[in-house]
């Protein structure tokens, strides 16, 4: 298993830039969202909903790669990829933790009631990153 550098989950913990987070489809296709970005201890992960596309992906097919770059200098990034474990534990908090992070609310404004909120956490079998200086 690859692991993340300390320079890179500073990037990604410390910085809000979203993630273009790719799953693949039952047929074998790639689909790639944007997603926000979370680091706990060597491992990324993202929020999202059951009933959406990524988690119904990852349950057939649990690879992932999440892609961050630094909006204002491209040559900045860090890619992950590896197994993605879907949970409900502590996705409430997280989407709320993301909120704060990516748009300063302290909750999240679009929750609904009837939602499941899934935390995907992404363990790093291949990491790849520029311009961090590591």
């Amino acid at each position: 298993m690859a692991g993340l550098k300390d320079k890179q989950k500073q990037f990604l913990a410390e910085n809000p830039f979203v993630g273009t987070v790719t799953t693949l489809r039952r047929d074998g296709s790639p689909h790639s969202t944007i997603v926000w970005v979370d680091v706990e201890g060597d491992k990324v992960s993202f929020n999202t909903a059951r009933g959406r596309a990524k988690p119904e992906h990852l349950e057939h097919d649990p690879r992932a790669s999440l892609l961050v770059v630094d909006p204002k200098d491209p040559v900045k990034w860090v890619a992950v990829s590896g197994p993605a474990e879907l949970t409900e534990e502590g996705a409430d908090q997280q989407i709320d933790k993301l909120a704060k992070k990516y748009i300063g609310e302290d909750v999240y404004p679009w929750r609904k009631p009837e939602e499941t909120r899934v935390k995907v956490v992404i363990e790093p079998e291949h990491v790849d990153a520029s311009g961090l200086d590591e």
